[in-house]
């Protein structure tokens, strides 16, 4: 099984992706879904965040599917 780390990793590269295919900047996400952008960026470095916060994100981007 997966360590953290690698599970954490993975959940950080969907959304890097997600927000890359969308075409979305990390200020333009932090402006839909009421952050600052240096959170959403820091989130994202480490791949420290809940699902809620993943699930927001996703739903801010119209985004319906998730490809694992």
């Amino acid at each position: 099984m997966a360590e953290q780390n690698e599970w954490e990793t993975k959940a950080s590269n969907l959304l890097k992706a997600e927000l890359k295919r969308k075409g979305v900047t990390y200020a333009q996400l932090a402006e839909l879904i009421g952050e600052k952008e240096v959170n959403i960026r820091n989130k994202l470095s480490r791949g420290k965040f809940t699902a809620a916060f993943m699930l927001q994100s996703f739903a801010a981007l119209g985004s319906s599917d998730i490809r694992l």
